[in-house]
């Protein structure tokens, strides 16, 4: 079945993410794409509730890992909109201390609608 794609690309928030103690006290950059694919004559998706479905789950509150971020935003995105089949997710960490030169580390998760 034919259908379309709905990208907002490289959202940035600032969240206190991760489970180490230096993690916990001060919020870090975090960024994220979210692609939404909805299926041909299902309808429009208003990016700007996509936008604002995603900034909810970093104003909620500490998140331990980057993988959580992901399957929160796909849950909470077909909740708010029924129109959405699948989701892809990708967070980024970019201050990563690893002991050698990283862009960042990202966690992508594709999702599909299970109701």
């Amino acid at each position: 079945m034919p259908s379309h794609e709905i990208t907002l690309r490289a959202m940035r928030f600032h969240a206190v993410v991760g489970i180490l103690p230096h993690e916990r006290e001060l919020a870090q950059p975090i960024e994220i794409d979210v692609t939404a694919r909805v299926g041909e004559g299902d309808g429009i998706v208003d990016y700007r509730r996509m936008y604002e479905a995603t900034a909810a789950v970093f104003s909620a509150g500490p998140i331990d890992f980057l993988e959580e971020i992901a399957e929160r935003v796909a849950s909470r995105l077909f909740a708010d909109h029924r129109r959405i089949g699948s989701v892809r997710i990708a967070v980024r960490k970019p201050q990563v201390a690893l002991g050698g030169p990283l862009a960042y580390a990202e966690v992508a998760i594709d999702r599909t609608r299970n109701d």
